[in-house]
């Protein structure tokens, strides 16, 4: 097999490994290890600073679904993600924005990630919300250094950051796109987290429990609730305190499957999770690994894999508490096979593959614009502890297409651009329903004992990243660090999830570190393959964790696509 030169080495240790989308976050997490905490409270402080460091990708009030495997082999999932708020006229987009999901207020849906750090601790965790959030507040008010990534999503982004001034007082401080090394300083974010701790400390004398308690009620009962309802009110939107004040994130089944002897865990369809089982089982089913490693005929069989679980997702995922998905039909033996018996091995499916069960739904045109549009959110933070516990999260939403509530420097999900404008497709928007998320942590326990968490941003390129660096590892046997940043591809096959469901049909991307003559091969079976840079942060950020016990040790990698780093100890 061919094996890849690294630019960093797999960081090992022996008590606890974090991994995650910037080197402050998993500093701020690996200082909560050190300290005595557990990968709980890890993963919650360095999940909240990615909020402050990345505010570009991730928003403190955004989304921040959580899978927790705990030493006792317990697992569970809080969804941390928002439902539309209840006042949603469900044919609001139809009837007033001509069938699509304008920028603004009225594609937020209930904040979230707050609630789901404060659930997570709450019920697995053993420090106080002031303690995990003590790094947060002080990277926002102290600032931090604008690295590249940041400096490009915000030039990409500069025309939609200046629709709100609140917005371009933050992001494009002095008027202009903040340049490499330049002190990004989000004051009032700061005094916003304060204010949640200080609540906290008020209450503190009531026991841990309670402080918590009222650190939640900061945000979804106190002035910051007030403060978010009376603007989005204002802008002519429908979140209200009644919608904040009843808010507590799902704790949600985890689906979970066999393979080869691991346990893989996912989120539930809700998100795009099932989705990555799905695929990981029709590519089993077709043989995938029985070819070269990124050969012309594995890339083929994975990518048609792919098409085939993202279908699935397209035509019947939705949120479970409000539709039913036929989930076990589509993880069955026989449904994976008609996936796979679907699959030319000499020609690739020139779109969406068509639906097996049901009807389906209709595809939008092919997209005629050369590139798809780049919605660089979302980051990922993945903790295994001393005690055998581990944490995976992938928080997210983004701050260009919603405005930042004046005076707290929060910008308030806008996940609503992942449901379709017309309450008819499954995705569809209805009042007190939850987006079709594309972040989607996972989580996989080794045949021989071992637990790993891993994820990665990217939206519809999540579930395609986090396929090949997986097989990368467990099948092909790579190193944590060699299996991330080997080349990758990505199928845009399928419509986008994101306003405007961009759909390119029988497009591949592929990093150009994959030979010409592969590339040559795919594009002669019929991929419209389009070359990416030999290294892009287009193709995901990936970052694991893997416990070792016949060694004794924990592994961990982190993509340089992006400022993600890991740190052990």
């Amino acid at each position: 097999m061919t094996r890849y030169p690294t630019g960093r080495p797999t960081i090992s240790g022996t008590r606890h490994a974090i991994s995650a989308g910037h080197y402050l976050a998993a500093a701020a997490g690996h200082a909560i290890l050190e300290a005595g905490g557990n990968a709980v409270d890890a993963g919650c402080a360095a999940g909240l600073a990615l909020g402050v460091l990345q505010p570009d990708l991730v928003s403190v009030a955004g989304v921040a679904p959580i899978l927790i495997r705990l030493a006792d082999g317990r697992v569970e999932s809080i969804a941390g993600l928002g439902h539309w708020p209840r006042s949603t006229p469900p044919d609001v987009f139809m009837r007033e924005h001509g069938g699509k999901m304008p920028p603004g207020v009225r594609r937020m849906v209930v904040p979230a990630a707050p609630d789901a750090w404060i659930q997570a601790l709450e019920r697995h965790g053993t420090m106080s919300f002031g303690e995990i959030a003590a790094a947060a507040i002080r990277f926002a008010g102290e600032g931090f250094a604008t690295y590249p990534l940041l400096r490009e999503s915000i030039a990409l982004h500069e025309a939609e950051y200046r629709t709100w001034p609140q917005n371009a007082a933050i992001f494009l401080p002095g008027g202009k796109v903040p340049e490499i090394g330049h002190r990004f300083v989000q004051a009032d974010l700061a005094r916003s987290l304060q204010y949640m701790v200080d609540e906290e400390r008020a209450a503190a004398g009531k026991g841990r429990a309670a402080g918590l308690a009222a650190a939640h009620a900061a945000f979804y009962r106190g002035d910051l609730a007030r403060a978010i309802t009376a603007y989005v009110a204002q802008e002519g939107g429908f979140l209200s305190m009644a919608d904040m004040a009843d808010f507590r994130s799902r704790i949600e089944p985890v689906v979970t499957r066999n393979w080869r002897g691991h346990q893989v865990s996912v989120c539930g369809p809700w998100c795009q999770g099932p989705a990555l089982m799905e695929a990981l089982l029709i590519a089993e089913r077709l043989g995938i690994t029985d070819h070269a490693h990124n050969s012309a005929d594995y890339l083929h069989l994975l990518t048609e894999a792919l098409k085939g679980a993202l279908a699935d997702r397209e035509y019947h995922f939705t949120d479970p508490a409000l539709g039913h998905v036929p989930l076990e039909e589509l993880l069955s033996d026989a449904h994976v096979a008609k996936r796979a018996a679907l699959v030319d091995r000499a020609r690739a499916h020139p779109g969406l593959p068509e639906p097996i069960l049901g009807n389906g739904t209709a595809l939008p045109p092919a997209t005629q614009a050369p590139l798809a549009k780049v919605d660089p959110d979302t980051s990922y933070v993945a903790v295994v502890d001393r005690w055998g516990n581990a944490f995976s999260a992938t928080p997210s939403d983004g701050s260009w297409n919603v405005p930042v509530i004046p005076g707290t420097g929060l910008v308030v999900s806008g996940r609503g651009t992942q449901n379709r404008p017309d309450p008819a497709h499954p995705a569809g928007v209805a009042p007190g329903k939850r987006p079709r998320l594309t972040p989607n942590p996972a989580l996989v326990v080794t045949r021989d004992g071992g637990v790993m968490p891993f994820g990665t941003p990217g939206g519809d390129v999540q579930i395609q990243a986090m396929l090949q660096v997986m097989l990368n590892i467990l099948h092909f046997g790579m190193e944590v660090q060699e299996a991330i940043e080997a080349p990758r591809v990505a199928s845009y096959s399928f419509p986008s999830s994101f306003a405007p469901y961009e759909y390119f049909p029988g497009r591949l991307a592929v990093e150009a570190r994959i030979p010409a003559e592969v590339r040559d091969a795919l594009a002669a079976r019929g991929h419209e393959v389009k070359p990416w840079p030999d290294v892009t942060w287009l193709a995901g950020s990936v970052e694991v964790v893997l416990s070792d016990p016949a060694r004794g040790l924990i592994h961990a990698g982190a993509d340089p696509r992006r400022p993600a780093y890991a740190i052990a100890s």
